[in-house]
């Protein structure tokens, strides 16, 4: 019998349920035997629903001997905690962003996996698994365009969930265009600031909507990104990169183009989970097969940190109103 991949769960809110019906329906290579979550009924209605264990705790289902790995989609201030226990049990952990909220839970987290001798965190950046990013960056590897030069990028919400706050627009929403835009570059960040911007009167809450995000590279390459996260016409997600030779731009999802009443259109979609649904798929499928060849290759701890350091950065130039510096430690070589 091919071998598979135990997987448990921690968090059965609606990212983990969606995450558990793709572990179930789609990766042959995964079975999910347990979930956890803080509150208990959401997680028994879950095992109930797959015929699983439940467990009381986070911390007791990492530790049971029937979990080979664990997929961490609790509330983003519980993640780090989890992983470290995962590093301590030393068992394979995929933790959706944030990896921690602050730089320094990162570095506690490297340093716990570096103790383990390999890499076994995955971080849950899954725009590196879309089609079109994916092309981006093999268009860009090829040499023929040039070396890039800088990236325009937006990145527009229709709406946001009761509670939202001017943070989250960098720390939830606008840190996916923060670790592709390092990937599509290969560069790490020196600077990053947030500039003034006409506010927009259909933001339905007290954040600051929309924000203007400008970074530079360490190569001195820039990159601009439009957040909007609220109010806008459509989820919306946009990326074109100059190169010396020519652009490359992220293509837009295959959609249906209507002709009459003489007007040609086409449907732009309004939520994130229908843009990425393959890209998640496919992120988890390769996790899984990466998992049993017991070497990860997609987004790991140290992205999860240069995101958080670039984000705490932006989110500090938005009080000082100046660049701030994006000062990282040194890159172990784990992670080269």
């Amino acid at each position: 019998m091919e071998k598979k991949v135990r997987v448990g769960v921690i968090g059965c809110g609606a990212i983990g349920r969606d995450h558990i019906r793709r572990l179930v329906g789609l990766v042959a290579e995964v079975d999910v035997v347990a979930v956890a979550d803080f509150v208990p009924e959401a997680a028994q209605k879950v095992a109930a629903q797959y015929g699983i264990t439940c467990y009381a705790t986070g911390e007791a289902l990492i530790a049971a001997p029937e979990v080979d790995a664990v997929l961490i989609t609790s509330a983003d201030p519980s993640h780090a905690g989890y992983v470290l226990e995962c590093l301590k049990h030393q068992k394979y952990v995929f933790c959706e962003k944030p990896l921690a909220q602050t730089a320094a839970d990162c570095e506690k987290i490297m340093q716990a996996e570096l103790a383990c001798g390999k890499r076994l965190v995955q971080v849950g950046f899954m725009r590196r698994f879309d089609r079109g990013y994916a092309a981006m960056k093999q268009r860009i590897a090829e040499g023929k365009l040039g070396d890039p030069l800088m990236i325009h990028a937006a990145h527009r919400n229709v709406s946001q969930a009761p509670g939202f706050e001017t943070d989250y627009a960098i720390t939830r929403v606008a840190i996916h265009e923060l670790d592709i835009s390092r990937w599509l570059l290969d560069d790490e960040y020196a600077t990053a600031q947030v500039l003034p911007v006409r506010q927009s009167k259909a933001t339905r809450g007290e954040w600051l909507n929309p924000q203007m995000v400008m970074l530079t590279t360490q190569s001195g390459q820039r990159i601009d990104i439009e957040v909007q996260t609220d109010g806008a016409y459509a989820y919306d997600i946009q990326c074109q990169v100059v190169c010396e030779n020519g652009i490359v731009n992220l293509p837009d999802p295959a959609a249906v183009v209507t002709r009459t009443g003489a007007k040609c259109s086409f449907d732009i979609l309004t939520d994130w989970s229908q843009r990425f649904i393959e890209a998640y798929d496919i992120e988890f499928q390769q996790w899984a097969q990466a998992v049993l060849n017991n070497r990860l290759t997609g987004p790991s701890t140290w992205d999860g940190y240069a995101a958080c350091v670039a984000a705490d950065a932006v989110m500090l130039s938005r009080k000082t109103g100046k660049p701030e510096p994006v000062n990282m430690i040194e890159k172990p070589e784990m992670y080269r």
